[in-house]
Formats: C-alpha cells, structure tokens, sequence
C-alpha cells in the first residue's frame, strides 16, 4: 500500500488568500456599482462635452474639443442664469442659516416640549420635493391660492406670486427655506447642545450679561458646524431643478430659470448632448473649487 503525502500549504499562505477573496467579494459588488452608476457616466460625458453629439441626430461624434466650452463660458443666457442661481443660493441659504439657528437657539433654551418641537419642525424636510413644489403650487396660485385668500380677507390685495419676474423667484428662495430650514436648525441644535455646561456657569459667576454669552461662548463654538451645514446647502441649492421644474418651469421669461433647469432644457428640448455634458462638466469644476476654497477656509478657522 502507497502512501501519498500531499505537500502542506505555507502556514498563513490560504489564510491570507482566503481573507483577500473574501474582501474582494464583498467590495467588488459595490465597488462595480459606483463604476457603473458615478464614474462610467461622468467619463462619458467628458467625452460628450468635446463632441458635437446629440442624442436625435444620430450619427458618429465629431470632435470639436473646447467648442462646446467656449460658447458655454461666452454666452450672455449662461450668464444670465448664473446671476439668476446665485441670487437664489445666496438668498435662500442666507435665510435659512439665520431662521435655523434662530430656532434652534429658542428650542434649546427650553426644558419642556424640546422633543415635541423639534419634530414638528423636521416635518418639511421628510417631505418629497414633488410633493413640497405641487402643494406650494395649490398654496401660491393667484386665484384660488390660500395665501391670497388671507392676503384678502387682511385687506391687502392678490399677489401674482408665481407669474411675476420680480415675486417668482423671490416665491422660489420662501420655498426652498420653508423645507430645507430643519436641516440648518438640527445641525444647529447638535452644535448647541454640545456646548459644555460650565462655560455658561463660570459665566453667571462673573456676572456676564446674556448677549455675553452669546458672543463669546455660543457662537464661537456653533460657528464652525453652521458653516459645514451652509456649505451642505449651498452644494444642495446650487443644482436646484425640481421645485424650478414645478412651480414655475423657469418662467416667466427665463427670470427663475437656473443653471441646472437650462442645462436640462439643453440636453432634454434642445438635444444639444455635446453643450449639456460641457455645462455639466463646468457646474461639477466650479463645485469642486468653490468647495475647496470653503474646506481650507475652514480648515483655517480651526487652526486659529
């Protein structure tokens, strides 16, 4: 009878091999997913923006390299919509910053009820912004609109809230703060519960006044956390579409229209693919710059 002897593995070797297939098994699912879903599409419409695609005309790409980029950044109506979002994104996150806080600072200053409030203020924020752009639409409307029914029943006359270029987006800026508000007063409602508690009690002790504390305790140290959520909100705000889309579908005229609202009507009504990837392209670089400028601004504030 032979005996055949099998040589052993290195001791650790199939441990090791076996620990790795087990990492790339559970990483690589995902891993393909992001490829699919977040870097396939952003490398093709790179490719895209250099082209003069479109999607109806059918037909090979041609190559135009920075034409596509070149009209874009010299077009008066790219111009024009780039105010239009500015305007918007420093409106509606400067007053949601300045209401979210505000509320915040009330909410916690209370010891009964906090639980309570603070839910009902989340209520807006849980809600889809379909949902948030139709009822505001029934809210808003000229005739049958309950905010102009209590306008009227005040004595003060109708509002064309939505079909005015100087009420339209100013309408937009109320929405967008009347549901994304919860966000900046939750992050600010973590920022000021954490604030230890003996600051405010070494400042009884020495008699400070209430605008003291907040001067010189409350605020320095919820600074930093209010700019992370501006910041969360600007990003968030700076490619608006779908309350755009709903309420006023960038009308009238073109004064509500924004930079993300035209880059769809490029690409979905125009079926300019070519220009869309290159406006698509430039909103995600100047994201990427804007944010970096901010992240060292902050970066700096807290080396200070």
């Amino acid at each position: 009878m032979q005996v055949t002897s099998a040589t052993p593995p290195a001791p650790g070797w199939s441990r090791r091999l076996s620990d790795r297939g087990l990492a790339v098994a559970f990483i690589a699912p995902a891993l393909l997913l992001l490829l699919a879903m977040s870097v396939f599409p952003l490398l093709w419409a790179l490719y895209l923006s250099f082209t003069d695609y479109s999607a109806t005309r059918g037909g090979p790409a041609h190559f135009i390299w920075f034409g596509n980029y070149t009209a874009v950044l010299t077009s008066s109506q790219v111009h024009q919509r780039a105010l239009t979002t500015l305007i918007y994104v420093f409106g509606a996150v400067t007053l949601q910053t300045v209401l979210g806080f505000a509320i915040a600072y009330l909410i916690s200053r209370r010891t009964h009820g906090r639980g309570l409030l603070t839910t009902l203020f989340l209520v807006p924020m849980m809600l889809s912004p379909v949902v948030v752009g139709l009822f505001w639409r029934f809210m808003l409307d000229t005739q049958f609109g309950v905010i102009n029914s209590m306008l009227g029943s005040l004595g003060l006359g109708q509002v064309e809230w939505l079909t005015q270029q100087r009420t339209a987006l100013f309408s937009l800026i109320l929405v967008d703060t009347w549901q994304w508000t919860p966000f900046i007063m939750l992050i600010a409602l973590a920022g000021l519960t954490a604030v230890p508690k003996y600051l405010y009690e070494a400042a009884s002790i020495d008699r400070a006044s209430e605008w003291f504390r907040f001067r010189h305790i409350t605020l320095p140290l919820v600074w930093p956390l209010l700019l992370i959520a501006v910041l969360f909100r600007a990003i968030e705000a700076f490619r608006l579409f779908d309350l755009v889309y709903i309420l006023t579908s960038g009308g009238p005229g073109v004064s509500t229209e924004t930079l993300s609202f035209h880059v769809y009507k490029v690409a979905f009504l125009g079926f300019n693919t070519g220009t869309a990837s290159a406006y698509g392209i430039l909103m995600v670089l100047v994201v990427i710059i804007l944010t970096q400028l901010y992240l060292r601004y902050l970066n700096k504030l807290k080396e200070d």
